[in-house]
């Protein structure tokens, strides 16, 4: 059997209340700067909303690398493994989205509050921190003393109300009894007053500086006295309040601020984010290295210890045999012994290593990630003429990619906006505003006949206080300016005179900031030059100290040289190729170091600021 219409109507109305909104967010990226939409769902607004939840376990990238105890780990491998579970840049997510929280909150015309490397400038309040646009005051209401209003009076109304609209509803019930001193009044000593008190208010402040107020309100009255003209009583009272800032506080410059400052502070977030991962990345790859050359030193020593007790073995043969002397057996042994020793340092080097990479990768370190051998995959770079860039252009790239200009950048907006809204705390308050109430009182009234015949009731109620609103019978009409001149102004004077310094030195905190990143591509050029330099002064050393090696083993054995000789070449040789090692690790760090001077870290790896925000 179909439903009835009106049935089908209240299941679908209950259907769209309850479900979900239309715009989905993206659960990974959620938008905190702006608020879901309140249609049909008309309770969202009271609801807290839901955050992204955070997972502490390692991706499954990290666990997939492991085989046999061993984590095969390539630069590339190892950059993905940091974009998805390094904590630092974990922690530095949060504060991109504090700041969208901001934004939110600007929106309905608070204060933003701020966020890690991207504070709110001190000067761009008018009063405490954390006070809002608007203000109290106002005027109307039900008068006192069982009337409709108050006596004639000087009628201010200040501005009032956020961006975010607000509804109050007050409700009341109140007995009153009261003793009086006289019965000439009411016709007896003691009075009993009930009242019963409703009232609705509406207040929104926009940011033309305007702002409004709606009121209705709603008393039933009733006493004892014998006297009143209506008992009980009922009392209507609409009004309407319009302002308007016209010198201090007028113009979006000014009642926009916080929102400019959130939303300049959002963007400072993702620099500073941006910045955090450039130097994240950068330190893996420099602790990538640096564990590619602690197992090239590893293998170094490995081989100096085969070479030592290759040469220890010879002797002891010859010293069976009569042609060495037992001194040089000795000198053979000294060595493998200080070899030894060599590999247990260059292996414990290589632990540590190891160990500050696996924390890089992984947002905890697990059993089997624990036990894991790191095996890197790529070996160090080979100097070339093509990775030296011009100056000029290093440093165009630099001035346009570095996030710490940018930063720079977004704090001189901030100081802009904080002097034009000094500029105007500067003018005399003047507030244009317009007033209108409407009123109604009634209720039943009793008629006594004067002649001793029975009294005569004419009911009344609420019906005819409203019609007397509505018809407007009792109007109440307000217009008027207030001005407020500060006869000397110190305070605004002193805050513009701040706000206007603090400027200049955000300029010239602009200027530095392009001064160090200039200089830091120019060293980073000149480490680039001097450490290709060095590796092929090192490379070309090592492979000499090798040929001198072989020659005086030959020697030695030919018996024109002795152990001890044989012994010192092989310490240089071992000492050359460790050089050459760290020539190369200077190389490779160079070229990073390079890639983030010039802010181009992220670009070279082709990894999105955007996608390492989603992780």
């Amino acid at each position: 059997m179909a439903p009835k219409p009106s049935a089908f109507r209240l299941a679908l109305f209950f259907a769209l209340l309850c479900g979900t909104a239309a715009a989905a967010e993206d659960p990974a990226r959620p938008d905190y700067a702006s608020a879901p939409s309140w249609f049909p769902r008309v309770y969202t607004p009271y609801v807290r909303r839901d955050v992204h939840q955070i997972d502490l376990a390692n991706t499954s990238a990290v666990s997939q690398m492991i085989r046999d105890g061993r984590l095969h780990l390539s630069l590339a491998q190892m950059l993905a493994a940091v974009a998805e579970n390094n904590l630092d840049l974990a922690i530095a997510r949060f504060n991109t989205s504090v700041a969208q929280t901001d934004i939110l909150r600007a929106k309905s015309g608070q204060a933003p509050r701020g966020s890690d490397g991207a504070p709110i400038p001190s000067g761009l309040f008018a009063g405490a921190i954390g006070a809002g646009l608007g203000g109290g005051g106002g005027t109307g209401g039900i008068g006192g003393g069982g009337g409709v209003s108050g006596s004639a009076r000087a009628v201010t109304i200040s501005p009032r109300g956020s961006f975010d609209p607000t509804l109050v509803v007050n409700f009341s019930q109140d007995r009153t009894t009261s003793p009086l001193n006289t019965t000439r009044i009411s016709g007896i000593p003691i009075v009993t007053n009930p009242t019963t008190f409703l009232q609705a208010s509406y207040q929104q402040a926009f940011t033309s500086a305007t702002s409004f107020s709606l009121a209705f309100s709603n008393q039933r009255q009733s006493s004892t006295q014998q006297f009143l003209l209506y008992n009980p009583s009922f009392v209507s009272r609409y009004s309407f309040s319009l302002t308007q800032q016209l010198l201090n506080g007028f113009g979006f410059a000014v009642t926009r601020r916080f929102l400019t400052v959130a939303r300049n502070n959002q963007q400072i977030a993702e620099e500073v984010f941006r910045q955090t991962a450039a130097t994240t990345l950068t330190q893996s790859q420099n602790l990538y290295w640096d564990l590619v050359a602690a197992r090239e030193n590893v293998g170094a020593a490995e081989q100096a210890l085969k070479v030592s007790e290759r040469l220890l073995d010879d002797n002891q043969k010859r010293l069976e045999i009569g042609t060495l002397a037992q001194l040089d057996v000795t000198s053979a042994e000294s060595e493998v012994a200080a070899r030894r020793r060599d590999l247990i340092l260059a292996e414990t080097d290589s632990q540590t290593k190891e160990l500050a990479l696996k924390v890089m990768i992984s947002k905890r370190i697990d059993s089997d990630l624990a036990a894991a051998h790191i095996e890197t995959a790529d070996p160090l770079p080979q100097p070339k003429d093509a990775d030296i860039p011009r100056l000029a252009e290093a440093l165009a790239t630099a001035f346009k990619n570095r996030p710490e200009l940018r930063q720079a950048e977004r704090m001189l907006a901030n100081q802009e906006t904080v002097v034009r809204f000094t500029r105007s705390g500067l003018k005399p308050t003047l507030v244009a505003f317009g007033f209108f109430a409407s009123s109604g009182l009634s209720g039943n009234r009793t008629i006594t006949d004067p002649g001793g015949g029975p009294s005569i009731l004419i009911p009344g109620g609420i019906t005819q206080a409203f019609g007397q609103v509505f018809r407007i019978d009792h109007p109440e009409y307000a217009a008027g300016i207030t001005l407020t001149i500060p006869l000397r102004n110190r305070s605004a004077q002193a805050d513009n005179a701040r706000a206007r310094l603090e400027e200049r030195q955000s300029e010239t905190a602009l200027q530095q900031t392009r001064q160090r990143i200039d200089l830091e591509v120019r060293k980073a050029i000149i480490g680039l030059i001097q450490t290709k330099a060095r590796v092929e002064s090192a490379s070309k050393a090592a492979e000499l100290a090798s040929k001198l090696v072989d020659a005086e083993q030959r020697k030695m054995q030919e018996g024109v040289s002795t152990p001890y000789a044989v012994i010192q070449l092989q310490r240089d040789f071992i000492s050359a190729q460790r050089v050459e090692v760290q020539a190369r690790v200077d190389y490779a760090k160079a070229l990073v170091e390079m890639t983030r001077s010039t802010g181009s870290t992220l670009e070279n790896l082709h990894i999105a600021v955007e996608d390492l925000l989603r992780h």
